[in-house]
């Protein structure tokens, strides 16, 4: 489960925030198999799609997070969950998409396609309402 500002997010949402407000954010695993699972890492990575096959990642002026966008996993016990809370800061308004990824700790290789990505949120960052 993927929270963005206290909202529930699928892959058809678009969360909308306020450039300059911190965007509370919170990804949920459960660990639905019969076995533990880990060590690994999740990683938050924003970026924006250009609509034309490009998505720009290099967004260092315009998003920051308070706090990591890596956070270590040691394991997830069967049907338990492990939660991990961040913030976004938006710096300028613009449409912006969060690829959330699962992948070995300390590992270069990563986990297969099944495990490692969770579907893109939408958030939209606008003008502070005055």
């Amino acid at each position: 489960d993927i929270l963005v500002d206290g909202k529930l997010c699928d892959c058809d949402i678009v969360v909308t925030c306020q450039v300059g407000d911190p965007v509370p954010l919170e990804v949920k695993l459960t660990n639905w198999s019969k076995h533990s699972v880990g060590p690994f890492a999740l990683t938050v990575m924003p970026y924006q799609d250009y609509q034309n096959g490009v998505h720009n990642y290099d967004l260092q002026d315009a998003i920051t997070f308070v706090g990591s966008n890596t956070f270590h996993i040691d394991s997830v016990k069967p049907t338990k969950d492990s939660v991990y809370f961040g913030a976004l800061l938006f710096l300028y308004t613009g449409d912006f998409y969060l690829n959330i990824k699962f992948h070995e700790d300390n590992c270069s290789r990563e986990l297969p396609v099944s495990w490692l990505c969770l579907p893109s949120v939408h958030i939209r960052a606008t003008e502070p309402v005055v």
